[in-house]
């Protein structure tokens, strides 16, 4: 069985609909795993995606804020929905496909502007956020699964656009790489973006604040496929939808995309 994932911090699926069904259409993905919602689920415009044949729905909302969801055209059910860092938000939901792959959809705190907990409780919420994530990993190893999300950090130099100048901006310090590189050996995950392009600058990221976000290209890969090392070696064709942040109204991420061959 092959099959294609793509990730998307959607910033509002209700507001950005379109754009959902145009990447769906024009993509094709089999799974579209979402972020930042910010919907309850039962407000989550299913009908359109259903036409287009994606009938099959894991999520967990809250309204306005937070708010994840797997979107699917092979049956998926439910297997997990967890919080963590002590905060009651919608930034977790796992389904389970046919095959036996359980999916993992993640929306890791954004972390605030200080980097530094004892003046931003945010920040401190953050590095909590990732330390449950590492201990429940450790505690039931994955196997078989994948792991996607907007994790709001970008681990590697190259994941930004000037690493000397990124390290004391949130999302590329050095504490939350360290936090977010804990998670990954904690379930024994592999970066599977990474593993397929190895090697240059690489972002999912560019902020709503530059003038021309595509000329500036000031970014950041903030939003990950990875996947446990028992299945690593079967993922392929990993790329970043770029063009995306440039459509009308978009989101300030791009969608993540690889092809699963189980």
């Amino acid at each position: 069985m092959s099959f294609t994932l793509a990730t998307w911090n959607i910033n509002s699926v209700r507001l950005r609909e379109p754009l959902v069904l145009k990447l769906l259409a024009e993509q094709g993905p089999d799974v579209l795993c979402l972020q930042e919602c910010k919907s309850p689920v039962d407000k989550i415009p299913l009908e359109g995606f259903a036409e287009l044949g994606y009938t099959h729905m894991v999520a967990r909302g809250q309204k306005g804020y937070n708010g994840v969801a797997i979107l699917s055209r092979l049956p998926i059910e439910e297997v997990s929905s967890q919080q963590f860092g002590g905060l009651d938000h919608a930034r977790h939901i796992a389904g389970r496909l046919e095959n036996g792959v359980t999916i993992h959809n993640f929306y890791v705190p954004a972390g605030g502007d200080k980097p530094n907990r004892e003046i931003n409780e945010k920040f401190g919420q953050k590095l909590d956020y990732l330390t449950d994530m590492r201990d429940w990993f450790s505690k039931e190893p994955p196997e078989k699964a994948i792991l996607v999300g907007d994790l709001n950090i970008a681990p590697r130099a190259d994941d930004v656009w000037d690493h000397k100048k990124m390290l004391k901006v949130v999302s590329h310090t050095p504490i939350e790489v360290d936090h977010l590189a804990q998670v990954q050996e904690a379930g024994n995950w592999v970066d599977v973006t990474r593993q397929d392009i190895p090697e240059g600058l690489l972002y999912s990221w560019w902020s709503y604040r530059a003038k021309d976000w595509d000329a500036a290209d000031k970014g950041r890969r903030l939003d990950h496929i990875w996947a446990t090392s028992d299945i690593s070696a079967s993922a392929h064709s990993s790329r970043v939808l770029r063009d995306a942040r440039g459509w009308e109204k978009p989101s300030d991420h791009a969608p993540v995309f690889a092809t699963f061959d189980l």
